[in-house]
C-alpha cells in the first residue's frame, strides 16, 4: 500500500510541475508586457533630467505661465460645459418620455464619433467671417463689414471650451444615463411624496447619487482636452500639449519637451487624484436603485417641446453640423476619392491600427490571464501599471518612444559598425513600428478593461471542471474559455481599432517621413487652409468612429434593461 501511494504522487508531481512552470511562465510574460509598457515613462525621466541647453529658463518665464493658465481655463471650462450638457440630457431621456427620445437615446452619443480636430476645423469653417454664420448675420442685418457688428470668435480659448464640449460631452452622458436608467424608482417615489416636483427630484436627489458618475465622466472629457494637439493648434490657443510640440519641433530641444511633458503629468496626476476623491466609494450611487426599475414618465405640450430641443440642440451641433458641412465640402470634391495620397493615408490608418489592436488584445491577454491565475493586491497592482498610457496625453508618450528606440537605434548601430563595419541606420525609429508601438501603449487600457471585463463573468469553476474532465490549460483556454470570451476579444479589439485611426497627437509626432495617416493627412491638409480637400479623409474618420460609438450606447442600454 505504501508503494502504490508513492507511486500515485509521483504521478501527480509532473502534471503540478507543469501547471507551475505555465504560471510562471504566464506570470513571466506579463511582467515582460508592464515593463515593455512603461519604457516610455522611464524614458521621459532621463531625458528630462538631460541638458535641456539653458531652454528650461525661458520657458519658465514666457512659456509656462500662459501654458498653464491656458490649459487650466480650457479644462475647467471643458469640464463645466461637458458636466452640464451630459448630466442634463441624461436625465431627461432617462426620466422622461417626449417626441423623438427613442431617436435622441442613442444619437446624443454620436458626436463621440467625431475627433476634436475635426470639430475644430469644421467649426472654424461654420463660424468664420466667410462661413455660412457669418454669411446670414450679414445678409439679416444688412452688414457690409465685420466692424459693424459683433460675433464671437471662434479661434480663441471661449471657442476651443465650445468645440472641445460639443464633441465630449458623450463621456458624462453615458455614464450619468446607465447610473439613472438603473436607478430604482423607491427613491424617486419617495422625493415625490414629500412634494419634489420633476426639477427638484434632479437637483437634490438623482443628481448627487450620480456625481460619481458624472466626475468619471467629465474626468475622461478633460483627459480628451488635454491630449488634444490638433484643434489647440488651429484655434489659437496655447495649451501644455502645444507647448511640447512647439518646443520640440520648433525649438529643437526635446530635453525641454520633455520637462513641460512632467508638467502634463502633474496635470494628469491631479484629475486622476481629484476624480478618485471626488467619486468616493462607488456604492454611493447605487444606494438608491433599490425596488423595480425608473419608469419614464411621460412629457406633453411645451415641456415635450421643450425636452426635445434640449436634447436634440447637444447631438445637432456637435455632429450634425459638422457632418453635413463635410458632406458638402465631399460633392465638391469627388476627385479625391482617386486621390493616391489619401488611398495610401488609409492604407497605413488601417494597417498601423490594425497591428495596434491585435498586439492590445494579446498583451491584455497575457496580463489579464496572469491577474486570474494569480489574484493578489499587489501582483494586480502592478500590472495594472499597463493602463497608465491612456491616462497620459499622445504628445508626452510620443517624446518617451522616441528617446528610448532612437537611443536603442544608434546604441545597435554603433555596435553593428564597431563589430561588423556594417550600419543598421534606425531599424525603429524611422519606420512605421514606433507608431504601432505607440498606439499599442497608449490604448492598452482599453483592450485591458474590455478583456478584464469579460474575464468578470466566467465562473473560475469552469476552468477546473474542464481540468477534472482531462483537458491541459492551453485546451481549457482554447475550448473553454476563449469561444466564451469571443465577444469580449473582438470588442477589445475594435475599441482598440477605432482610436488608433482617430489618434493624431502621438502619431503626428512619430511617424516617418512620407508617412501620413488618414488623422495626419487631415491636419497637413487643414493646417494649409485646405481642410475642403481633406474631407473625405474626415469622413472616413467618422464613419470608422460611429461603430464603436453606437455600439457601446446599445450595450449600455442593453445593461441598464438588465437590471
Amino acid at each position: 500500500m505504501q508503494s502504490d501511494s508513492s507511486s500515485t504522487l509521483a504521478d501527480a508531481k509532473p502534471p503540478r510541475n507543469r501547471f507551475a512552470r505555465r504560471w510562471r511562465m504566464m506570470s513571466a510574460l506579463a511582467l515582460a508586457v508592464t515593463l515593455v509598457a512603461l519604457v516610455p515613462f522611464a524614458s521621459l525621466l532621463v531625458l528630462a533630467g538631460g541638458d535641456a541647453e539653458g531652454v528650461w529658463p525661458h520657458l519658465v518665464r514666457n512659456v509656462l505661465p500662459r501654458s498653464l493658465g491656458e490649459t487650466a481655463m480650457l479644462l475647467a471650462g471643458v469640464g463645466a460645459f461637458t458636466s452640464c450638457i451630459g448630466i442634463v440630457s441624461a436625465w431627461l431621456v432617462a426620466r422622461y418620455r417626449f417626441p423623438g427620445r427613442d431617436f435622441l437615446h442613442w444619437a446624443l452619443v454620436l458626436p463621440l464619433a467625431i475627433p476634436t480636430y475635426l470639430a475644430a476645423y469644421c467649426f472654424v469653417e461654420i463660424a468664420d467671417y466667410t462661413g455660412p454664420l457669418q454669411g446670414a448675420v450679414r445678409a439679416l442685418g444688412g452688414f457690409t463689414s465685420p466692424a459693424q457688428y459683433w460675433f464671437p470668435e471662434i479661434r480663441s480659448l471661449p471657442g476651443a471650451v465650445f468645440v472641445m464640449s460639443a464633441v465630449l460631452y458623450p463621456y458624462v452622458y453615458l455614464t450619468c444615463r446607465l447610473v439613472f436608467e438603473m436607478q430604482g424608482s423607491t427613491v424617486i417615489d419617495t422625493s415625490r411624496v414629500l412634494g419634489a416636483g420633476g426639477w427638484r427630484q434632479f437637483a437634490r436627489v438623482a443628481a448627487p447619487l450620480a456625481r460619481p458618475a458624472l466626475i468619471a465622466g467629465a474626468t475622461l472629457a478633460m483627459l480628451e482636452a488635454l491630449n488634444d494637439i490638433g484643434a489647440v493648434e488651429f484655434l489659437g490657443v496655447r495649451t501644455l500639449t502645444f507647448s511640447v510640440f512647439d518646443t520640440w519641433l520648433n525649438r529643437g530641444s526635446l530635453a525641454g519637451a520633455a520637462q513641460i511633458a512632467l508638467v502634463m503629468l502633474v496635470f494628469v496626476a491631479a484629475l486622476m487624484t481629484a476624480e478618485r476623491k471626488g467619486r468616493g466609494d462607488r456604492r454611493y450611487a447605487a444606494k438608491g436603485s433599490a425596488g423595480q426599475a425608473l419608469s419614464p414618465a411621460r412629457l406633453s405640450g411645451p415641456r415635450a417641446a421643450a425636452a426635445s430641443i434640449a436634447c436634440a440642440l447637444p447631438p445637432l451641433v456637435g455632429f450634425g453640423a459638422p457632418v453635413a458641412l463635410m458632406l458638402t465640402y465631399a460633392f465638391r470634391r469627388l476627385d479625391q476619392f482617386a486621390d493616391s495620397a489619401l488611398a495610401d493615408a488609409a492604407f497605413n490608418s488601417v494597417t498601423v491600427s490594425a497591428f495596434a489592436a491585435l498586439i492590445a488584445v494579446a498583451a491584455s491577454f497575457a496580463v489579464v490571464a496572469a491577474q486570474r491565475s494569480r489574484p493578489g493586491k499587489a501582483f494586480a497592482a502592478m500590472l495594472r501599471m499597463v493602463t497608465l498610457g491612456y491616462a497620459v496625453p499622445g504628445s508626452v508618450l510620443a517624446i518617451g518612444t522616441l528617446f528610448a528606440f532612437t537611443r536603442f537605434d544608434n546604441t545597435l548601430d554603433a555596435f553593428m559598425r564597431g563589430q561588423f563595419g556594417i550600419s543598421t541606420g534606425l531599424l525603429v525609429s524611422g519606420t512605421a513600428a514606433i507608431v504601432i508601438y505607440a498606439m499599442t501603449v497608449r490604448f492598452l487600457a482599453i483592450a485591458h478593461g474590455s478583456l478584464e471585463s469579460g474575464y468578470s463573468r466566467l465562473s473560475g469553476h469552469l476552468s477546473m471542471a474542464a481540468r477534472t474532465l482531462g483537458k491541459s490549460e492551453t485546451g481549457t483556454l482554447l475550448l473553454v474559455e476563449f469561444p466564451l470570451l469571443k465577444r469580449a476579444f473582438a470588442t477589445a479589439g475594435l475599441f482598440v481599432f477605432v482610436d488608433a485611426m482617430k489618434e493624431l497627437s502621438a502619431t503626428i509626432l512619430l511617424r516617418p517621413f512620407n508617412f501620413s495617416t488618414l488623422a495626419t493627412f487631415v491636419y497637413e491638409k487643414a493646417s494649409r487652409a485646405r481642410f475642403e480637400d481633406a474631407t473625405v479623409a474626415a469622413l472616413a474618420i467618422v464613419a470608422i468612429g460611429m461603430v464603436p460609438v453606437i455600439l457601446l450606447s446599445s450595450m449600455q442600454r442593453g445593461a441598464a434593461k438588465r437590471s
